[in-house]
């Protein structure tokens, strides 16, 4: 490794920062000598915060100004939740590893520990997540649904100051932030299927660095990658959002890659969910014939309609 100096970008939270620390650590495990520092890029979705994000872009809104400073070399490698990462990366680009997944599942920290299935009706719950309000209204018609954002500690703390029941949280990053011990309950995938790629990282990097690409594949996870591949391609096919309740979750198992996915519509009314299974070394072929299989199933009518719901709201 020719090059001494690199920078990482980041966004500013404590989880983000967690992460970047993380790579950093793994960084100087690898080679001890390069120098490593950690650029806070502010992005747009750290802005704004009173809005929902899918009523202001969606997933691109955590990532845009971070692959900027990639494209103009102020930074050198990008590290992101993966689940943040659009389907599309922009040209010059490429995702340089994917380091070993945390379990991908959702939590429930609610007041007094109390379950799912024991919250009193008309409960409040707070997400900012489409995905997670469809399936938790899916299982809970009776459910109120709170929207919320903010990073983890704002969301923990509004379950107090919101006059909420209870929040839902991705595990990875209630573990990462050192709040298992506030986890009420840990869902299982027949009630709440996580979203793409979530519980692992994403290190983007310039297609074209060839100091830098050796370097981050150091830190690569073969079965990780393949899965976040499939899970990837499946939400291409789909061409999903933060503004469509889609959700999968792949796995390896025997040499044989299995993804449960589904679309959902914004009531929870309506889920179509299926699961294929392909060979390890083409989860990705998986993924998509997952996603035509689910558009086959009537999935396309509910992406249409909320791609029409959508443009009519912009219009307005």
């Amino acid at each position: 490794m020719s090059k001494k100096e690199i920078t990482i970008g980041t966004r500013g939270s404590r989880l983000a920062l967690w992460q970047a620390n993380h790579i950093k650590s793994a960084l100087s495990e690898k080679d001890p000598s390069i120098f490593i520092k950690i650029k806070i890029i502010k992005t747009k979705g750290d802005k704004i915060l009173d809005v929902p994000l899918a009523a202001v872009g969606g997933k691109g809104l955590f990532v845009k100004e971070i692959e900027e400073a990639l494209l103009d070399g102020r930074i050198d490698i990008a590290v992101h939740s993966m689940k943040d990462m659009p389907a599309e990366i922009p040209e010059g680009l490429c995702i340089g590893c994917v380091p070993e997944r945390e379990d991908p599942g959702d939590v429930l920290i609610s007041k007094n520990d109390v379950p799912f299935s024991r919250l009193n009706r008309k409960a409040r719950i707070g997400t900012s997540s489409l995905r997670r309000a469809a399936q938790l209204r899916h299982a809970r018609p009776d459910i109120a649904i709170v929207s919320l954002r903010g990073n983890i500690d704002t969301r923990i703390k509004k379950l107090d100051t919101e006059n909420l029941d209870a929040v839902i949280l991705a595990y990875a990053g209630v573990r990462r932030m050192n709040y298992e011990s506030r986890v009420s309950e840990r869902f299982d995938y027949s009630v709440m299927l996580p979203a793409v790629g979530q519980g692992a990282l994403c290190i983007e990097i310039r297609e074209n660095d060839s100091l830098i690409k050796p370097l981050a594949a150091m830190l690569d996870h073969e079965e990780t990658h393949s899965v976040v591949k499939g899970e990837r391609a499946f939400l291409h096919r789909l061409e999903g959002s933060c503004q469509v309740p889609v959700a999968a979750v792949g796995k390896i198992a025997k040499n044989i890659f299995t993804i449960e996915g589904l679309v959902a519509d914004l009531e929870g009314k309506t889920i179509i969910r299926d699961s294929c299974s392909g060979p390890a070394d083409d989860p990705e072929k998986t993924g998509v014939v997952l996603a035509e299989k689910l558009l086959d199933m009537g999935a396309g009518d509910i992406l249409k309609n909320l791609t029409t719901g959508e443009r009519k709201s912009n219009e307005r």
